[in-house]
């Protein structure tokens, strides 16, 4: 108890305005009016306008009633929609009186597009308010099982399902304005180095058959273990990244010219071991004598140099193992927007999960994953590379050289994707079968051996834009890098 003579000072609770929703009253009648007078109005709206975008109850019914008349082919009018409200409370005036001034005070639907979109704008701020109270309420009043990263993310699917719902640039629009996209990029494709409308991949041959790397294309990579698959991906990621070159805009932003910023997803390896191999790719230091420690001076001296070069290099990884298709989508989308993003790299689509329960089919969860990688390059507009396993079946045959079928869960990989890429070393299952020193076999061995060496395929076996085949590229698998094989016909003359 505080002394009888001590001062208690009462403190009291901060004084609050209570603060309106943000809304425009005016701006809806003067659509609503507008379309009730013309019905042309609506259809300037209705591809990105709907009923839930009004603040005013009374306002959201009328548009309602009005474009289920206006689909139907009907005219909406005040007289046609008098007897569908009749329970509306509109500040003391009826229905019919409340249409009949909303009518009479409309001007022009020349600036109905306009409204629409002042209505269109008051809407997201208001449910930004409301997503922001539930990502406080929620962190106040949050339940056990709910983690704060589950919550973190599902304010993030709230957001960007704001961002893209009801988009004013949607639609239909002229086939002419198509032409001219396609003009631009092919203008732009011949400028760029290589003449390739899509992001070069550092391989010219590659690129040959494929015309670079498209956006919004789902590219799968697929291989058996010991094929070079995640060395292929990260060759090509890095000489992407290597290549970046952004340009300056008027309002600010940085436009790619050429290469990319590259995000990768690495499921399997650290960063570390990633790092590690492109260091040995860009270096030419076997990686093997880099994680070891057993190099000269002049290998150290090669290292430094190469990773000093790297340090500017907009290449981005995530190693977490163990994530989602929402998790990844939910990086990949915070990446785009706070850095930039060219190309995605996924290694590799069994690792992920998806949101099913544990025991649902496999193949169903591998379809939501390859849908979802799908959607998502569409959604940001860039090429995701996908890297995948092949089923044991392949080692059953006699030439192991993959197919189609051989994808796991292949139904939904093989549909979703644009491209489908395989690599083989026939190297890597010779080397197995050596026959015994000294016989004719042994001979023949190494002599076959010698032709094949440090020679892999890549071999395109969908293709939605080009034709399918195989290029042949050179492996030095010591330094796990890919380039461009020297065709004889490219070799200088012998005398």
């Amino acid at each position: 108890m505080p002394p009888a003579n001590a001062l208690v000072t009462r403190i009291e609770p901060p004084h609050r305005e209570f603060r309106e929703q943000p809304s425009n009253i005016d701006a809806e009648q003067a659509l609503l009016g507008a379309i009730l007078v013309n019905n042309d109005a609506f259809y300037r709206v209705s591809d990105f306008l709907t009923p839930e975008h009004f603040f005013n109850p009374g306002h959201r019914k009328i548009y309602e009633v009005a474009s289920t008349l206006i689909k139907a082919g009907k005219v909406a009018t005040p007289v046609t929609l008098r007897t569908h409200i009749t329970d509306v409370d509109f500040g003391g005036l009826t229905p019919p009186q409340y249409l009949a001034r909303l009518a009479a005070e409309a001007t022009t639907i020349i600036n109905a597009e306009d409204y629409g979109r002042t209505i269109y704008d008051l809407a997201t701020r208001r449910n930004l308010i409301r997503i922001g109270e539930e990502v406080v309420n929620t962190a106040y009043d949050a339940p056990v099982e709910l983690s704060p990263r589950d919550q973190i993310e599902a304010a993030e699917r709230h957001l960007y399902a704001l961002a893209e719902t009801g988009r004013t640039e949607g639609g239909f629009q002229r086939f002419s304005d198509a032409l001219t996209s396609a003009i631009d990029m092919a203008a732009a494709a011949f400028k760029r180095a290589g003449r390739l409308s899509g992001i070069s991949t550092g391989l010219a041959d590659l690129d040959k058959q494929m015309g670079g790397l498209q956006p919004s294309d789902l590219i799968v990579l697929a291989g058996r273990p010991g094929m070079g698959k995640t060395a292929l991906a990260t060759n090509i990621a890095f000489n992407v990244a290597k290549a970046y070159q952004g340009e300056k805009q008027p309002d600010g932003s940085i436009k790619t010219v050429n290469g990319g910023i590259v995000g990768f997803f690495s499921l399997e390896m650290s960063a570390e071991q990633l790092a590690t191999r492109v260091i040995a790719e860009q270096s030419g230091v076997p990686s093997y004598k880099i994680r070891r420690g057993d190099m000269r001076e002049d290998d150290f001296y090669k290292i430094t140099a190469a990773a000093r070069e790297m340090q500017t290099t907009p290449f981005y990884i995530d190693q977490t193992g163990g994530i989602s298709i929402a998790q990844l989508v939910a990086r990949a989308r915070r990446l785009k927007r706070q850095r930039g993003l060219d190309l995605l790299v996924v290694d590799y689509i069994q690792l992920l999960s998806g949101s099913s329960k544990k025991g649902d089919n496999r193949v169903q969860e591998v379809t939501e994953i390859t849908t979802g990688l799908k959607a998502l390059g569409k959604e940001l507009n860039v090429p995701v590379i996908a890297l995948s396993q092949l089923s044991r079946q392949v080692e059953s045959r006699d030439d192991k050289r993959p197919q189609l079928s051989d994808l796991r869960e292949s139904g939904s990989i093989e549909q979703d994707a644009d491209v489908v890429m395989f690599v083989f070393r026939e190297e890597y299952y010779l080397d197995k079968r050596e026959p015994k020193m000294g016989t004719e076999e042994h001979m023949k061995w190494q002599a076959t051996m010698d032709e094949i060496h440090g020679k892999a395929e890549v071999i395109i076996g969908k293709q939605r834009h080009g034709p399918t085949g195989t290029i042949k590229l050179a492996f030095q698998a010591d330094v796990t890098r890919f380039t461009d094989l020297a065709q004889e016909e490219s070799l200088p003359e012998q005398y």
